[in-house]
């Protein structure tokens, strides 16, 4: 293959969670004064990507949220229940992971128990072993690329040209471009111009990616 390391997302790019934590992130807000005018796409649209701590200080800027003590607590439980119970991989992933040859590790915004759980879930663990990474690792999560370097350094020291990242969100992509690495877009349903506009490489089915990173 082209590249020496496959970084993958995992919200999203390796499992379905996105729809199901922000379904629950947006019930959990509504007893704390959410704006009526933000519905669960546009609280998504603002959240995908991003770690735990930026989606608060998100929601206390842009909409004034003062969450108490234990909401995070209590989000994380009923959103692991909600995982144990209904996450599975995204269409084409496990086969996708069997032909991609290349050493593989997973980089997310999610934290590490969460991401150890979420891909034993979905039966894809043995994959990528002891190699996951966590935006708490690291001073700043994405859209900066400190968690894809991070990730480089802890799998060998790789240089950012033989690293290919896969994502699905617009900061997860920020991030891996500011990296210095080859950013694969998995964008299914369209909405490319911003992915353009950074220089990823777009594409729609995971069945088309092996094929994809040998380019």
């Amino acid at each position: 293959m082209a590249y020496d390391l496959i970084i993958f997302d995992m919200d999203g790019t390796l499992v379905d969670s996105e729809p199901l934590a922000n379904r629950v992130f947006y019930e959990k807000l509504q007893p704390y004064g959410l704006p009526p005018e933000v519905d669960e796409a546009g609280l998504a649209h603002a959240l995908t990507g991003l770690s735990l701590p930026s989606c608060f200080t998100l929601l206390r800027d842009r909409y004034g949220l003062v969450l108490p003590a234990d909401f995070e607590d209590d989000l994380q439980a009923e959103t692991y229940r909600r995982l144990r119970s209904e996450l599975q991989p995204i269409a084409g992933v496990p086969a996708m992971l069997e032909a991609v040859a290349t050493r593989k590790c997973v980089a997310s915004s999610s934290e590490l128990d969460k991401i150890a759980l979420s891909l034993d879930l979905c039966r894809l663990s043995h994959h990528f072993g002891p190699h996951i990474f966590s935006a708490q690792q690291v001073e700043r999560g994405k859209p900066h690329p400190d968690l894809f370097h991070f990730a480089a350094a802890q799998m060998g020291g790789h240089p950012p040209a033989g690293c290919a990242v896969i994502e699905d969100s617009l900061p997860g992509a920020t991030a891996g471009i500011r990296a210095g690495m080859t950013v694969f877009a998995y964008r299914p349903a369209g909405d490319d111009a911003a992915f353009d506009a950074l220089g990823c490489r777009v594409f729609r089915d995971m069945a088309a990616l092996p094929a994809l990173l040998l380019a």
